[in-house]
């Protein structure tokens, strides 16, 4: 993990390579994203506004590393940056292809399915792009604030 103080406002970064199905690292990824979020919050907030953010990034990030781990086989890489007042969160996985978010997630899936939608929902700003090598990243924003 790397962290940084910067000026004009507190900065913080996490960055965790994540094993091949290694799904441990689903709830070590949401502690240490909320811990990123208590010491570097986006901006000044109430109490209340800092978990609601951090709620729904946790929910989010482990939507996204949850994917990744589970419909990958080369592991994944997860970053973290806190800056101003936007969360970006990243997650990388090595195989090709694009995911595909469904419009509405199908009934009969129970909770599989629904990450994207989630994160879809959810987020300020989502995206997925390619990467130079093989794989791609899916990312997400958190602005300021419930989102």
């Amino acid at each position: 993990m790397t962290e940084r103080q910067g000026r004009g406002g507190s900065h913080g970064r996490l960055h965790r390579r994540l094993g091949n199905g290694d799904l441990t690292a689903v709830p070590e990824v949401r502690h240490a994203l909320r811990d990123l979020l208590v010491r570097h919050p986006a901006e000044p907030e109430t109490d209340a506004a800092l978990s609601d953010v951090a709620d729904v990034a946790e929910l989010l990030a482990s939507e996204l590393v949850t994917n990744a781990l589970i419909h990958t086989d080369q592991g994944a890489v997860f970053t973290a940056t806190v800056a101003a007042d936007t969360l970006h969160v990243e997650v990388r996985d090595f195989m090709a292809g694009l995911p595909v978010p469904p419009h509405v997630p199908p009934a009969d899936l129970g909770t599989h399915g629904r990450g994207l939608v989630l994160v879809e929902s959810l987020a300020d700003a989502w995206g997925v792009r390619t990467t130079h090598g093989v794989g791609k990243v899916i990312w997400f924003e958190l602005h300021g604030g419930p989102a």
